[in-house]
């Protein structure tokens, strides 16, 4: 499964990339999504430290939580990450 979530600049896309990061052995550094304000995501990481992340709008922020929302219930992995300026690519199995 393969999405796609633009981001409100390439800065918070650079931001998201390398807070999503998937190591060897496909995990994800995100642990769940603390809390969504409009189009604002306030993610916890495994450190648990909380991150905000900006994207375009809305929809975009509900797709995301979404999409992975299956990868931290461990029924996905991610496979790859991809950025194209503001957009990120994401796969999932």
């Amino acid at each position: 499964m393969k999405t796609s979530i633009t981001c409100d600049d390439e800065y918070e896309a650079q931001k998201l990339m390398s807070l999503i990061f998937i190591k060897e052995d496909k995990e994800t550094y995100i642990t769940g999504i603390l809390n969504i304000i409009k189009n604002e995501m306030v993610i916890s990481l495994k450190d648990k430290s909380a991150h905000s992340i900006l994207l375009k709008d809305e929809g975009n922020v509900e797709k995301f939580a979404d999409f992975i929302q299956s990868v931290l219930d461990k029924e996905h992995d991610l496979v790859s990450t991809k950025m194209i300026e503001s957009i990120i690519e994401i796969t999932k199995e």
